[in-house]
């Protein structure tokens, strides 16, 4: 197996990082469901909540659009690093559009994909990819599987 190869992570939550990321946006928020989801989120306040309890209750977590190609490109990376991942398609959520609006925000552009390990927003897919390629990609994914066995411990 290549050194760049990581284990997949599976069930996991880490909490401890969610004020860093949230302070420009918004605060704590409700559950949302497994997998990629066509409808999320019914007021205006929903998209904040909606990305942050996703960012942190996933290791990875890629903002899509479905025929998007570096989209695809992120996904086939986590894939084949053997990496779980939650995908949030925006193109077919119903405020997905609002969505985009908060990543912008929080990330500083609107582009997809938008891809947070850790709760840390990390770039788009060629940011992801060079990551990976420097070995640094999957001690990012490491220190979630690390901070959830502690906090379960």
């Amino acid at each position: 197996m290549p050194s760049w190869c990581c284990k997949a992570l599976m069930g996991s939550h880490l909490h401890l990082l969610r004020g860093l990321v949230w302070q420009a946006v918004g605060t704590a928020a409700s559950g949302m469901e497994n997998g990629t989801s066509p409808s999320l989120g019914k007021s205006a306040i929903a998209p904040v909540n909606r990305i942050q309890v996703t960012t942190s209750d996933n290791c990875v977590v890629i903002f899509s659009k479905i025929s998007h190609s570096y989209c695809t490109m992120a996904k086939k990376l986590f894939h084949y690093t053997n990496v779980n991942y939650k995908v949030v398609e925006l193109d077919i959520l119903e405020y997905g559009s609002q969505f985009q609006d908060v990543l912008y925000k929080m990330t500083g552009e609107r582009t997809v994909p938008r891809i947070f390990v850790n709760v840390t927003f990390i770039g788009v897919a060629t940011d992801t990819d060079k990551l990976r390629k420097e070995g640094k990609l999957c001690p990012l994914v490491h220190q979630y599987q690390k901070g959830s066995q502690e906090e379960s411990g």
